[in-house]
């Protein structure tokens, strides 16, 4: 479409794009599972010792019960490094709309190269070796400090620099060698290339091509600003970066799914990875000055260490085993129902984990619970069930749904 429909969307792309929809598609999905018409059965009677088990793993986490947002600023500070600190003051300026806008580019491409990495693959900081999530936060800083992102070698992300972007450009940034291979590699060099082309093709949220540029579109709104309208602009915004599953007036999503049905009505919406992203563009973007209200409007996140804990824990089991010894794709009925059933029990144990610390839902939303937190107790009780601490299912992926 030649105009994006942010910020005033309307009709179906709102709904499509609404939180309350993911809520309400995936509560279907819940409601079949409870007849018993689905791949996996539910047994509620679990979830309370499921409670007990998160409250553990995030009074260990957080003693002081001061829990951030599930998002990249946790990963960028692994290993106790306060390296969102260091590129302040690498930046060298006060100005704080440019420091806002500069950890926004650091963030973008941060969540973009985090899909799997593989077993063996490591990063090696100061002689501190870092893997997984960790490892390709802690890689990000330096690459981003290096200038890799920029067609200037500055301290930015732009679109021109993303289209330069090649794979021995990841492979280097990564530590990539023979003997620390890394999955994926191309993947991630292809998806930063089509960031590239979404920035540079939404002047009116991104500017020149910069993803820190979505501070000035935000700032330009009345302030508080929805939670909602930050998930609309990125889903408008990099529509074009992702493959699309489905397309309505024109915009395309990558994370919307058919489940029993044909038509609108029958799309099941996740968004997960944007709903990631957002949650991680928070603390950037109030850095900046933006105001924001309604974050507990999102959803849980339906991935791989949330729907885990969810069938390591026995709250949910396969009617069938045997599909936990295939590979599944992201379009299968299966996954598509853990999924939506991951939704629909984060929701349930956000509220509890609410009730019993006495807080709100404004006061602790579930951008906090994933952190405590169900997605820490799903690595924690994945480490326990199996070798190397691999998901339950063997998912098929893209990067961007799990």
């Amino acid at each position: 479409m030649s105009e994006l429909p942010w910020p005033n969307v309307t009709g179906a792309l709102a709904t499509i794009t609404d939180p309350a929809t993911i809520r309400a598609r995936t509560k279907r999905v819940f409601d079949a599972a409870l007849a018993g018409e689905t791949a996996f059965a539910v047994d509620l009677s679990k979830l309370p010792a499921l409670v007990d088990f998160v409250m553990q793993v995030t009074n260990e986490n957080y003693p002081t019960g001061n829990i951030p947002f599930h998002g990249r600023y946790e990963h960028l500070r692994a290993g106790g490094v306060d390296r969102v600190a260091h590129v302040l003051a690498a930046l060298g300026t006060t100005d704080k709309k440019e420091q806002a806008r500069a950890l926004v580019d650091l963030v973008v491409v941060s969540v973009l190269l985090d899909a799997g990495a593989g077993p063996e693959w490591k990063y090696v900081e100061d002689g501190v070796t870092y893997s997984r999530s960790e490892g390709l936060a802690v890689a990000s800083v330096a690459m981003f400090l290096s200038g890799a992102f920029s067609h200037d070698r500055s301290k930015r992300v732009t679109a021109e620099g993303l289209a330069k972007l090649t794979v021995a450009d990841v492979s280097r940034g990564m530590q990539v060698s023979a003997t620390n291979p890394m999955t994926g590699l191309e993947g991630r060099a292809s998806l930063l290339q089509r960031l590239s082309v979404s920035l540079a093709g939404a002047p009116s949220l991104f500017g020149n091509g910069r993803p820190g540029n979505m501070l000035d579109a935000l700032l330009a709104r009345p302030q508080p600003v929805p939670a909602t309208s930050l998930l609309r602009l990125l889903l408008f915004g990099f529509s074009t970066m992702w493959p699309s599953r489905v397309t309505l007036e024109g915009v395309g999503f990558g994370d919307v799914w058919p489940w029993r049905g044909e038509g609108i009505d029958a799309w099941v919406p996740f968004h997960k990875l944007s709903q990631w992203l957002a949650y991680s563009l928070v603390e950037p973007l109030e850095h900046g000055g933006v105001q924001f209200t309604g974050v507990e409007e999102l959803t849980g996140l339906p991935e791989y260490r949330n729907g885990g804990l969810f069938l390591d824990s026995g709250v949910l089991t396969l009617r069938d085993p045997s599909l936990a010894s295939v590979e599944l794709e992201a379009s299968h009925p299966a996954i598509i129902e853990w999924r939506a059933l991951t939704v629909q029990l984060l929701d349930r144990v956000g509220d509890e984990v609410c009730r019993r610390m006495g807080k709100t839902k404004q006061q602790l939303p579930l951008a906090r619970v994933l952190q405590g937190g169900t997605w820490s107790a799903g690595r924690v009780i994945a480490k326990q069930k199996r070798p190397g601490g691999v998901p339950p299912l063997t998912l098929k992926s893209d990067g961007m749904v799990f």
